[in-house]
């Protein structure tokens, strides 16, 4: 086989073996995410609802729930919340320079 395969492989292997909990020499970082303020960080930015669905690539309806409390932003989303609550203009300053 080829270098690539093998050490595709092998990192395959090495996920596998973290997965179930033995000793790889990978490390691991934590990040504690706190737990997002929508409407505080959505009011922040000075957009509407829709707007601030829109600038983030989801529905109206989910930032209405997170907003209202029926659901919760997890993974991704609450990672780019915890952005945007730091630098409002983060999304569009990002996105427009690429």
């Amino acid at each position: 086989m080829t270098k690539a395969y093998d050490s595709i492989r092998k990192g395959l292997e090495d996920a596998l073996a973290h997965a179930k909990g033995e000793k790889t020499g990978a490390r691991v970082h934590q990040i504690d995410v706190p737990e997002p303020d929508v409407t505080a960080i959505r009011t922040r930015s000075g957009l509407s609802q829709a707007e601030f669905a829109r600038s983030i690539g989801v529905a109206v309806g989910t930032v209405r729930g997170w907003e209202q409390g029926r659901r919760r932003p997890e993974g991704p989303a609450r990672v780019l919340l915890a952005l945007i609550e730091k630098r409002p203009s983060i999304v569009q300053e990002e996105l427009r320079a690429g």
